[in-house]
């Protein structure tokens, strides 16, 4: 069954018309609106704003906030789609990094919104030309860009994230084809805050629900709702294979609210050591990607290096441009700062091995860093420092077995220090992870009190580790497996061309009502009720 034919089924059960409005016939527009809110005595509206997560083909993210909308709608609650009718200068996976005239895939996305809200009702967004606007941004540098702000909207930091992550590089460089993208991404962001506020004030919804919540469509959506007092919702791909996690915080930070109480039962040991067991074999994917498509053992030459020092000590690095980062960057200015904090360290202790180990997605294809710690390595030419090893993204050595031979731990934002913390070593964090706020490693306050703790632990004899940081891992790494990521494999399968990317399984559309869905309980529940969108236990496997 495909989504046009899942939708044709479902008609009959939803009180809710098809609807093509021209954005730019404002008074027409906000005439309908006012109708089908006046129209509405039950329910006000739940809005979906999805635009960041595909082009053509339906990723994890648009299939999740899809059958969302569905579930809602089958349940009696009024939906409304908001998506993108050649509404941006440049959107954001429709960005070329190298030729500024490339023309835009308007045409395939817009075939795609057409076949996926086809009996939805839909409302279009236009850009909207503002040439007052224009003047106000046309003079200025990439710096002016990042830290413009525009009637109260933060608009250079709201799409900084976006051209990071298209750009696939932290530092920026000051380059024609930058600039151009940021005065587009600007131009674009003010234009739906526009759009997104006009919607609103018309509907006067109940609540928003975006992907991501990051990139700069959805962020300022997002930020425009949130200054009218609407409840949002982003979400973003969980931690089991075709789950998602939804949150009213930010879903590229991954709250949760794991309770103090909460202890495993022994049933609940077992699964998670099942779990960590093929993990630690590197068997386990997100958001469709298998990282490691084989897990190497340490070679004989790194081995007789580690032989020659008193104690080892692995570094474990990250995607620069991933989204999480903004919430990581509370010690150091960003993760290339604290690598070359390391390289004095290093210089102080030269009875310690440091290895250096570079993500394996900064290397992903298609995806690829733009700025990486390959290149950071190179430039500041570590091969040449008699303390330092640096393992490249494409070497599949197991990260476990650095693990077991080391002092302690040290991580950015990973989740391998996680993992770490889990194999009772001690973690020594330098940004702000999921799992840092919940006594699971080591997160000094300030960049004095890292390189001091870090002078500290690397001269100590021995290093004790706080006996709940391994249990209060567990506890954590269990409610994201088997709390807050959501199921939505009773629906999906992948659609085997694109990694990540999805098709409908064949099923009756009634197992989208909460009571016959898990994943469709904890989201109903959230939205409309203020819950707290996790699974209860025994609802996941």
């Amino acid at each position: 069954m495909n989504l046009v034919q899942l939708a044709q089924k479902a008609r009959k059960h939803f009180a809710v018309e098809k609807v093509h409005e021209d954005n730019n016939e404002k008074v027409r527009a906000m005439a309908h609106m006012v109708a089908i809110n006046a129209a509405r005595e039950a329910h006000a509206p739940v809005l979906f704003f999805e635009v960041s997560t595909r082009l053509a083909g339906i990723s994890l993210n648009a299939a999740y906030n899809l059958l969302t909308s569905w579930s809602l709608r089958l349940q009696g609650v009024p939906v409304i789609h908001l998506f993108c009718d050649r509404g941006m200068h440049s959107c954001v996976l429709g960005t070329s990094r190298k030729e500024i005239s490339d023309k835009l895939p308007c045409e395939d996305c817009m075939k795609q919104s057409d076949s996926l809200y086809v009996e939805s009702e839909a409302l279009r967004f236009q850009f909207q030309e503002d040439e007052v606007f224009e003047a106000a941004i046309a003079g200025l540098a990439l710096d002016g860009c990042l830290g413009f702000s525009y009637q109260g909207i933060p608009l250079g930091e709201l799409i900084t994230p976006s051209l990071r992550w298209i750009l696939r590089r932290h530092n920026l460089e000051k380059e024609p084809i930058t600039l151009r993208i940021a005065k587009d991404y600007l131009h674009s962001a003010w234009s739906i805050a526009g759009e997104v506020g006009l919607i609103i004030d018309g509907l006067k919804p109940q609540a928003l629900v975006v992907f991501n919540g990051m990139q700069y469509p959805e962020a300022t959506a997002r930020w425009v709702a949130r200054q009218k007092g609407l409840k949002t919702y982003s979400h973003e791909v969980g931690l089991q294979p075709f789950s998602g996690f939804f949150t009213e915080g930010d879903a590229t930070a991954y709250p949760l609210d794991l309770p103090k109480d909460f202890t495993l039962d022994e049933a609940q040991e077992a699964s998670l050591d099942d779990y960590l067991s093929k993990r630690f074999k590197g068997k386990f994917s997100m958001a469709g990607v298998q990282f490691w498509p084989e897990m190497s053992q340490l070679d004989a030459s790194l081995l007789a290096d580690m032989a020659k020092f008193e104690q080892v000590v692995p570094v474990f690095t990250n995607v620069i441009f991933d989204t999480s980062q903004p919430h990581a960057n509370v010690i150091f200015r960003d993760m290339f700062d604290w690598l070359d904090s390391l390289l004095e360290a290093a210089k102080m202790h030269p009875e310690t091995l440091f290895i250096i180990r570079a993500h394996p997605d900064e290397a992903r294809k298609g995806k690829a860093s733009e700025e990486s710690v390959s290149q950071w390595a190179q430039t500041r030419e570590i091969g040449k420092i008699w303390n330092l090893r640096f393992v490249p993204p494409e070497q599949f050595l197991s990260s476990y077995e650095l693990i077991n031979r080391s002092k302690f731990v040290m991580v950015y934002n990973s989740t391998i220090g996680m993992e770490a913390s889990i194999m009772g070593k001690l973690v020594l964090a330098a940004g702000k992870s999921r799992y840092s706020p919940y006594e699971t490693c080591l997160l000094p306050e300030g960049r004095s009190a890292y390189v001091a703790t870090l002078l500290e632990l690397l001269a100590a004899s021995k290093v004790d580790v706080p006996v709940q940081y391994a249990e209060n891992a567990r506890r954590f790494l269990y409610f994201q497996l088997y709390r807050s990521s959501l199921p939505f494999d009773d629906f999906l399968e992948p659609d085997g061309i694109w990694n990540g990317y999805v098709k409908l399984k064949d099923f009756e559309w009634l197992t989208l009502l909460p009571e016959n869905s898990p994943a469709m309980r904890a989201i109903s529940d959230g939205i409309l009720r203020g819950g707290d969108f996790m699974l209860h236990e025994g609802e996941r496997g």
